[in-house]
């Protein structure tokens, strides 16, 4: 059996991987492929895996439904001939006895069902938590979100609830329990964001080493975004959210750990901080300091950057939920986009609840990050809710069996099975 896997961006080529990594090294595993249809696929790449048809990077970056002139532009870039060569691989795929697994939103799931083959869907842009939690919708929310009982609308339940659709995989127990009660059969074992963030004890000596002893301090991870050049502007109100929190805790050692994506260039970066007054110290990693303020860049030590932080800023989408993931509370503040609008930043807090605090500006840092930090209940309730809203490490591997299994059936034996 093989098995072609279509995902629709960054972070969701990430938790694909995820997923077929451990795939692979199940016995009688299927020949993998891959049809990223945003990007290049360079997460496929670097895991080994083959990718299957044209890909090209598009000038939004997959954020068309952010702007409206987003759109416009990858027209203009040649989206329509992509998407059409990316339809005639599926369908290729299919008349070859080929499987697909989907992994993101309505378009690989429509791309899967057009092919006719059998397929799973692995939902990762959805979540109940957008308009209710587990008590209540939310207030203020429009009356036409959810209308039809779901975030999942009727055309989309329809193509996750067709026979030739294995598996639902879905990113949190209320949002599967809500397509259940609707009659489609989905079922969540975790959430393939939170595997593959264990720390090496080598780099968490090494990035500590950097800081000289302190009696209080207060270590912050920065998460500006993957794509350049949003990630560069990004880091610009980044650095301004750091004066803020240097300012109001000025009796402590600030600690600030940048965890960026190997593709961005450190050098930009660089010139930010010093045009803002911070200067470099020899170190091991990229290293800055400005008063009582220090400041490491890394490209290779992001699960451990996490793990020590006590909070972080983040104008990201995936790095800021594993933060909240693992129990950090997480200052975010939007930017001109095209990813991290106040549109989106608005969604991300409703998803992730009150681990998130949204901010207008980031000069507002400081204050919210010591209010938030002084008051120990809501530190536990972050804590539990991050728990609760991604889930423990695993899920990647229980996906990987279920799908196992399940392609090594008769079709169409057990979907009753997906709801357990």
């Amino acid at each position: 059996m093989k098995l072609l896997c279509i995902s629709n961006g960054h972070g969701e080529d990430g938790i694909a991987v995820r997923i077929l990594k451990q795939l692979r090294q199940l016995p009688g595993a299927p020949a993998l492929a891959a049809l990223p249809i945003v990007g290049e696929g360079r997460a496929y790449e670097k895991a080994g895996i083959p990718i299957q048809g044209p890909t090209q990077a598009m000038p939004s970056g997959g954020f068309i439904y952010m702007d409206r002139q987003e759109l416009v532009r990858d027209l203009q870039g040649g989206l329509v001939g992509l998407t059409l060569a990316q339809l005639k691989t599926a369908r290729q795929w299919a008349k070859s006895g080929g499987k697909i697994l989907a992994v993101g939103d309505i378009v690989p799931l429509a791309i899967a069902w057009q092919s006719g083959a059998e397929y799973s869907f692995v939902g990762t842009a959805k979540s109940e938590y957008y308009i209710r939690d587990e008590a209540r919708r939310l207030p203020d929310r429009p009356v036409l979100e959810g209308w039809s009982g779901s975030v999942y609308v009727p055309w989309e339940r329809w193509l996750m609830a067709r026979p030739r659709c294995r598996g639902v995989f879905v990113r949190d127990q209320i949002t599967a329990a809500t397509l259940q009660n609707l009659g489609v059969p989905a079922c969540y074992p975790g959430n393939p964001m939170m595997d593959e963030l264990e720390t090496r004890a080598d780099k968490l000596t090494r990035l500590t080493a950097t800081f000289p002893d302190a009696p209080a301090r207060l270590t912050l991870a920065l998460l500006p975004g993957s794509r350049a050049p949003e990630a560069f502007d990004n880091w610009q109100r980044m650095v301004g959210a750091i004066a803020s929190v240097m300012e109001t805790f000025g009796d402590r050692q600030i600690r600030l750990l940048a965890a960026l994506a190997p593709s961005l260039n450190l050098a930009a970066f660089k010139d930010v901080l010093l045009d803002a007054g911070w200067q470099p110290v020899p170190g091991e990693y990229p290293t800055f300091r400005r008063g009582r303020g220090w400041l490491v860049l890394t490209t290779n030590a992001f699960a451990e950057c996490l793990h020590l932080a006590d909070a972080a800023l983040a104008t990201a989408g995936t790095a800021a939920e594993q933060a909240v993931g693992l129990g950090k509370p997480v200052i975010t503040f939007p930017g001109p986009g095209p990813q991290f609008t106040y549109a989106f930043a608005e969604a991300q807090s409703r998803l992730l609840g009150p681990s998130v605090i949204l901010l207008e500006q980031p000069a507002e840092a400081g204050l919210a990050l010591q209010t938030c930090l002084a008051n120990g209940p809501r530190l536990q309730q972050i804590a539990e809710n991050g728990r609760r809203r991604m889930g423990l490490p695993g899920a990647a591997g229980a996906i990987a069996k279920a799908l196992h299994q399940h392609y090594a059936e008769p079709p169409y034996s057990s979907a009753a099975s997906w709801a357990t």
